[in-house]
């Protein structure tokens, strides 16, 4: 049986996963929007962090009143929307 030739996640190292969990929480606390860039998804998302919940690792953005809930890990990049 084949495997599917899907593109993987790329690894990071424990100083990147910091910094984007610092980045995270920075963004959670001052409330402003930001631009999230998500592996796997073509475009960008953007919204408000309204909740980082350590338990499933997902982090929470909220756009125009509609809640996406992102994988802590499938966040490659935050920036300011």
């Amino acid at each position: 049986m084949a495997k599917a030739n899907t593109p993987k996640r790329p690894t990071r190292d424990e100083f990147e996963l910091e910094e984007l969990g610092n980045q995270l929480v920075e963004a959670k606390e001052d409330g402003d929007k930001r631009a999230f860039t998500v592996w796997g998804e073509a475009e960008k998302v953007y919204g408000r962090i309204t909740v980082l919940d350590s338990r499933t690792r997902l982090v929470h953005v909220e756009n125009d009143g509609v809640t996406r809930k992102i994988p802590f890990l499938g966040i490659m990049k935050v920036r300011y929307g």
